[in-house]
This record gives C-alpha cells, structure tokens and sequence, in this order.
C-alpha cells in the first residue's frame, strides 16, 4: 500500500475517491475512525491509500487532474 495524500477535507478526499474509482482504481481511506475517537473535530488527517500496483497510474491521473499530493509538498 501506498499514501496518495493526507487530509482533513473529507470532502476532498471523497471527490479524489470518485476520480479514482471512475478509473477503476480501488482506494482505501486509513485513520477515518481516529476522527471518532478525537471526538469528530477533525485534527488527525485522513490517510488515502491505494495498492502498489496502482500508485503510480493513480499519481498521473490525480496531478493531472491538478491534485496536489503528499510527495508533492
């Protein structure tokens, strides 16, 4: 597995989810039941990640797509 990005606009991270899955490429999101256990504030990111078979055609399609991801920064 491999991170595409961390988050805390989990409206973001839906619409990525959507891009991605239209490409047939299976997402998973890490760390989302943290957000429960810090009480829904949203301090603690969200993890997006996919498979190592799908990171780097998932890379092309989201910084195409203009999407700044976590190795960008």
């Amino acid at each position: 597995m491999q991170e595409l990005l961390r988050t805390n606009d989990v409206v973001r991270l839906e619409y990525i989810r959507a891009v991605l899955g239209e490409e047939g490429i299976e997402t998973f999101v890490f760390d989302g039941h943290m957000s429960i256990t810090e009480g829904s504030i949203g301090i603690l990111p969200r993890r997006l990640m996919v498979t190592d078979e799908d990171a780097d055609r998932a890379r092309t399609i989201l910084r195409s797509a203009g999407e700044e991801l976590s190795e960008d920064r």
